[in-house]
């Protein structure tokens, strides 16, 4: 028993943060982000009594429509997201709840960038397990709400959004075949968020609005990515006895144009073969593998083979090869 994509869809906010709206926020410009990020905009959820959950319940009810799904169907919810509604409860049941899926568990994922092929992978292990039928994978983010738009660092590169595909049981060729994954704890210092945890509670001494924001370390989350992302999807192909030339299509996360463009070029992909959507979202982090499948569904023929890759905070990374199931 394989578990298999029968429906993409995605959402992003109405509101559009551009470059040139940048330029009067910090010290940038939009050569300078363009050139080194790849990313023109991205989509900003203004609305102060909107949540990831509300972004994730527009992508799931466009996926329950796509894939004639009716809420009492499903079975299963797992969202990733490092942005939940709230620390708990967690944000996959309250979109069951938003959608009216009565008959139905969930739960969150936080794999940072990760957390849509962490969930991935936990969503086909139950339907692999023959227990569920309809497993609703989201990843969803409103960075936004922890991004510090002084720091030039982050605010250029983050952007909210939402998206979710439905898996099914498949007994045929198609679906997912394998996959390969990764952690180091010891990267934890290099891109995270200090406060809101037990170890600095949001109150607590010594803790600054500051450390309630996002923070990077720009050069080491590169290398690192571009490592691990280039070794897991070579990895991949080995195991499976699968050049570059035998996959249809690679989808990186979309966290930097120049990471996107080292992995493919060290996993000797042509640009060509790979799916970038940065340039219209900026990193939306958990979301941004479901919102390129959303994008490019026009382009996959069933029996594609497909690898996804992504690397986050933590670190965390890895890569899942799957035949695409539909047209």
């Amino acid at each position: 028993m394989k578990a298999m994509i029968t429906g993409v869809s995605g959402y992003v906010p109405p509101d559009v943060l551009t470059n040139h709206d940048l330029e009067k926020m910090v010290d940038t410009n939009d050569e300078w982000i363009l050139s080194r990020t790849g990313i023109k905009k991205r989509h900003i959820l203004k609305d102060p009594t909107k949540a990831t959950s509300d972004m994730a319940v527009e992508a799931v009810k466009e996926l329950l429509a796509k894939t004639n799904t009716d809420p009492s169907e499903v079975d299963f919810i797992v969202c990733g997201t490092v942005t939940p509604d709230r620390t708990f409860p967690d944000t996959a049941n309250t979109i069951a709840d938003k959608i009216g899926a009565k008959n139905c568990f969930g739960f969150d994922v936080n794999a940072a960038c990760s957390g849509f092929l962490y969930a991935l992978q936990t969503g086909a292990m139950y339907v692999e397990s023959g227990k569920y039928k309809k497993v609703v994978v989201v990843g969803a983010d409103k960075m936004s709400s922890i991004i510090n738009y002084k720091d030039r660092a982050t605010c250029i590169i983050f952007g909210d959004g939402a998206g979710a595909v439905m898996l099914e049981p498949s007994d045929s060729e198609y679906g997912i075949i394998d996959e390969l994954m990764g952690g180091d704890g010891s990267g934890r210092e290099f891109l995270l968020k200090q406060a809101g945890g037990s170890l600095f509670p949001s109150n607590g001494p010594g803790v600054t609005p500051e450390m309630h924001y996002a923070e990077q370390e720009g050069r080491t989350v590169f290398k690192f990515a571009v490592k691990r992302m280039s070794e897991c999807v070579t990895a991949l192909m080995k195991k499976n006895n699968l050049t570059a030339d035998d996959i249809t299509w690679l989808v990186p996360h979309q966290a930097n144009i120049r990471i996107i463009n080292a992995v493919a070029d060290h996993a000797g992909f042509p640009i060509e073969k790979v799916m970038v959507t940065i340039q219209e979202y900026g990193n939306t982090t958990a979301a941004t593998l479901p919102l390129c499948l959303r994008d490019y569904e026009g382009k996959l023929k069933k029996g594609d083979n497909v690898i996804l890759t992504s690397f986050g905070g933590g670190f965390t990374w890895g890569a899942i090869y799957l035949k695409w199931a539909y047209d």
